[in-house]
């Protein structure tokens, strides 16, 4: 007998392949054996305001196989009429949620840190913040056994109680107990039911429950997960810039663009709304004992990450009138030098790591606008042009030694390409190049936007985390290439789904989900996938949704 579990990653692209329509193909984890956990995605799963209720089934947490080929029965039987669920339902599935099957995953939830780089059991994390932020109407766990069982987590009781075949709850720290109760990852509990059946009892068991959810609109409602992910979402661009500006921005130490940034939105933020009190004076009390000399600006080693640590200097310099602050951006451009040989321009690593080109583009440029001496723009053109880091796919290699595909590099290639464009004069020489290079990437990019919205940590490794920083990096840049004119308008969409990922993300104290930790270059492709995802304060991801956010309102005001 043909092994389920075995061509199964087969058998969903072949579904999601027939009905086009309704599901796509996605992956929702990585599992310690570094395979991707797949994942079929109704088209509807992420909309908001719908009368539809989001069913995920979900099954095969214990390795078992038959469970497995319980799940992809049910699935097979959807797409007709007569078994499958109605126009108020959409089903999306994780059919094998413990491909591996090293170990059982049943139990041990929530799971606690190591997100997601758990040596042993990295799956429960991928999964847990995956369905929390899915956050269905229903989650339907199958399990197969000899005679039919249906029980339920607590936010779940009602649905079993209408059933009328309530078996009790699911045990205490199961997947669908610990998603149940509480604020799971801050949001509220999903509603879970798991059918316990043979194969042969499946079909009419689910049929009850399809029967139940499109008579009784009330049990459609969504999960109070999705409200409060629906209630971010209606948050405006401003609404959730302030909140960012209220927590991020008021370090710099050390001196580096993780501080920086935050700095030059706040004074952004205020520019653009004038509301509340204006952070100018606060930000000159923070950065003036660099500004006198009496505090040491950089150390020894200093790289485009502390010279970007710079980057709200022209802002300052226009709010209170000292130029001082503006000149520190025309110092930091000059410590720029021409490469040996078609190299990197010092102090830029000579192996052109993507990072360089949002930290030179971002300071050559100003240097460029304050000043206007081309000079900064033929450094700036030349490394970014010089590189040859970037792929037929679109996407960058972190560097010339390092061909990975990592998520935030590309966000910083995104950010360098997007602050160059923003200073070249249309008639520079070059100018033409990077454009090019802008457009493919965006095109790249696009491609493989998860339905949430959101980019992969790894952006080749499907079911790497939803990385959060990389994502507001990519926002950034099509909203100013759409308010710019450098892309058409079919860019609006992948732009909105950006802002919906990233806005859900973002909760009403300024913390975020899921920012990688600081990353050098690393060695292997597991290095990447292991690079710990922030839940919480993170200045270098909140900053960048800060510039997300100001650019959307922005572009919001252009159209």
């Amino acid at each position: 007998m043909t092994n389920p579990k075995a061509d199964l990653l087969a058998h969903l692209e072949s579904m999601a392949a027939r009905y086009q329509d309704r599901w796509t193909l996605s992956a929702c984890g990585v599992t310690v054996g570094r395979r991707s956990i797949p994942a079929l995605l109704d088209k509807n799963a992420n909309s908001p305001g719908s009368n539809t209720a989001s069913v995920l089934l979900i099954s095969g947490l214990s390795g078992s196989a038959d469970d497995v080929a319980l799940a992809r029965r049910a699935l097979d039987s959807t797409p007709s009429d007569d078994a499958g669920p109605g126009n108020h339902i959409s089903l999306s599935a994780i059919p094998d949620c413990n491909p591996d099957g090293l170990r059982d995953l049943s139990t041990g939830y929530p799971p606690i840190g190591e997100f997601f780089y758990n040596a042993e059991e990295p799956e429960k994390r991928y999964l847990w913040r995956w369905i929390c932020f899915l956050a269905p109407t229903l989650i339907l766990e199958l399990r197969s056994g000899e005679a039919v069982s249906w029980q339920s987590n607590e936010a779940g009781s009602n649905l079993a109680s209408a059933l009328a075949r309530s078996g009790g709850r699911v045990e205490n720290e199961s997947l669908l107990d610990s998603l149940g109760s509480g604020s799971p990852d801050g949001l509220g509990p999903i509603p879970g039911l798991r059918l316990t059946s043979p194969p042969e009892s499946l079909d009419d068991e689910l049929g009850k429950l399809w029967k139940l959810l499109s008579e009784q609109p009330g049990l459609r409602e969504a999960s109070p997960a999705r409200q409060v992910l629906e209630a971010r979402s209606a948050r405006s661009h401003l609404e959730v810039a302030h909140i960012l500006a209220s927590v991020y921005g008021y370090q710099l130490d050390p001196v580096n663009y993780t501080q920086g940034v935050g700095i030059s939105g706040r004074l952004q933020l205020y520019e653009l709304s004038k509301t509340g009190e204006s952070p100018a004076s606060g930000i000159v009390d923070l950065v003036e004992p660099y500004v006198s000399g009496s505090t040491p600006m950089f150390g020894e080693r200093v790289g485009g990450a502390n010279l970007a640590g710079l980057i709200w200097g022209r802002e300052l310099s226009a709010v209170t009138g000292d130029p001082r602050y503006s000149d520190l951006i025309v110092a930091v451009a000059n410590r720029y030098q021409p490469g040996v040989d078609g190299g990197a321009p010092p102090p830029c690593d000579p192996d052109f790591r993507t990072e360089d080109m949002f930290m030179a583009g971002a300071m050559l440029g100003r240097a460029f606008g304050i000043t206007g001496e081309t000079r900064y723009l033929d450094l700036l053109v030349g490394f970014i042009t010089g590189g040859n880091i970037q792929q037929e796919s679109g996407l960058f290699w972190h560097c010339r030694p390092a061909h990975f595909y990592w998520s935030r590099g590309n966000g910083f290639a995104a950010m360098g390409l997007t602050e160059t464009l923003t200073y070249l004069p249309e008639n520079y020489p070059g100018r033409d190049t990077v454009a090019a290079m802008y457009r493919k990437l965006m095109d790249g990019l696009v491609k493989i936007q998860d339905p949430s919205g959101m980019l992969s940590q790894v952006l080749d490794m499907p079911g790497s985390y939803q990385e959060l920083t990389a994502t507001c990096m990519l926002g950034y840049s099509i909203a100013r290439g759409l308010r710019r004119g450098w892309l058409g308008p079919s860019y609006q969409a992948p732009l909105d789904l950006a802002w919906r990922g990233v806005s859900q993300r973002v909760d009403d104290e300024g913390n975020v989900v899921n920012g990688c930790a600081s990353t050098g270059v690393q060695a292997t492709l597991n290095e990447y996938l292991d690079r710990p995802a922030v839940f919480g304060f993170d200045d270098r991801t909140g900053g960048m949704a800060l510039w997300f956010a100001l650019e959307m309102h922005r572009h919001q005001g252009s159209s």
